[in-house]
């Protein structure tokens, strides 16, 4: 049942979420209707006691009461029932690539956003005021104390056990800086990343560039120092719901993309390689070696093999003209041998195919607070 026009949708999440900030750009450049209800206790009571908010936000309730999570496959899902304007792109190559940003900015730029935000002493100061201001709207709870203990669990949970230390630092930051180079390389060709219009790509990178790297304080003055134009970029994805739709895109996938495709095969491609084997040998932890530093002591994350799952199954979906352009692509940058070493993949986290009308569910089994 497609939802009702006219009845605005209910997007449970935060003003400084990174996946509810990104859901928020796509809807607003789609002209969907909707109403963000923050995550206050009422707002954390309604949709827990769906199950909806047990690990993922944003949570989204359509008019017929059904709810929604997990940004990538609630975008997909809403593409079918809001065709236009088209977000998704018509060529195939182009739409498989697109799924291989989108993955990409959500699981690999998670770890720098959540970072730059919990290890710089001005960033978590603001953002945890901002956060417990949020989520403890009118309760009688000393702020002070409330603050110091979302800094602590933030910082432990989404730094310290994800890897960061002393040794991955540089690295980690670096993902935010080659991220930025590339963005601000494309972005001087053309005012979105394939062409006049925003897409799937686009939106996938609003997750990490919008509401952490462009709004909280030290990856912000980074990106207005070093990244002008990924600057405008941000503003002008959040106000792309103004433009007029029917931009043309280029033509496959740009040779600009390349050196971020490379970037993708060296990192992302890496770590969910050596998630997926960690998953498939009963292993809660693992160590993998990106580029030559190394990570101790990951979670392992069943998310993230499904997420592995997903990207060679948009691969396999591809008509087969088309799959040997993309197999040729990412040959050339080094994706497809980590795309498929793990021979077998069996990650069980959406076996009848529900999603996203399942509940959220843990990206890793440690996690205690809302990530998505």
């Amino acid at each position: 049942m497609a939802p009702d026009a006219q009845v605005p949708l209910r997007v449970y999440g935060s003003k400084v979420s990174y996946f509810t900030g990104k859901l928020e750009a796509y809807l607003r450049y789609k002209g969907i209707a909707y109403q963000r209800i923050a995550l206050s206790p009422d707002g954390v009571a309604r949709a827990a006691g769906k199950g909806r908010l047990a690990a993922q936000i944003p949570a989204l309730q359509l008019p017929d009461g059904r709810w929604i999570t997990d940004t990538t496959p609630v975008i997909a899902w809403l593409e079918g029932q809001y065709p236009e304007p088209r977000v998704i792109p018509a060529d195939p190559l182009q739409a498989f690539a697109s799924v291989l940003l989108e993955d990409y900015a959500d699981e690999w730029l998670w770890r720098p956003a959540m970072h730059y935000r919990w290890s710089y002493a001005p960033d978590r100061r603001l953002l945890s005021k901002l956060i417990v201001e949020e989520l403890l709207a009118g309760q009688f709870v000393p702020g002070v104390i409330a603050r110091r203990v979302v800094e602590f669990r933030q910082f432990h949970y989404f730094v310290r056990r994800d890897g960061v230390n002393a040794r991955s630092r540089e690295h980690v930051e670096g993902s935010y800086l080659h991220a930025l180079r590339w963005l601000e390389g494309v972005l001087a060709k053309r005012p979105f990343l394939l062409g006049e219009r925003p897409t799937l790509a686009d939106f996938g990178f609003m997750g990490p560039m919008f509401r952490h790297f462009s709004h909280d304080p030290t990856p912000a003055d980074i990106m207005r120092e070093r990244a002008p134009g990924v600057w405008a970029w941000v503003s002008r994805c959040w106000n792309a719901s103004t433009l007029v739709p029917g931009g043309a895109l280029v033509a496959g996938v740009p040779w600009d993309w390349e050196p971020l495709l490379a970037e993708i095969g060296a990192t992302h491609l890496e770590h969910l390689h050596a998630n997926a084997r960690a998953w498939r040998e009963g292993r809660r932890r693992f160590d993998v070696e990106i580029q030559g530093v190394p990570y101790r002591q990951l979670p392992t994350s069943q998310y993230r093999v499904w997420c592995l799952e997903r990207l060679r199954a948009h691969f396999e979906a591809l008509p087969e003209a088309h799959q040997s352009e993309a197999r040729e692509l990412l040959e050339g940058q080094g994706c497809w041998e980590p795309l498929w070493r793990e021979s077998e993949l069996a990650s069980g986290y959406d076996p009848a195919g529900e999603v996203p009308f399942i509940a959220g569910r843990p990206v890793f089994t440690h996690q205690p607070l809302l990530r998505r």
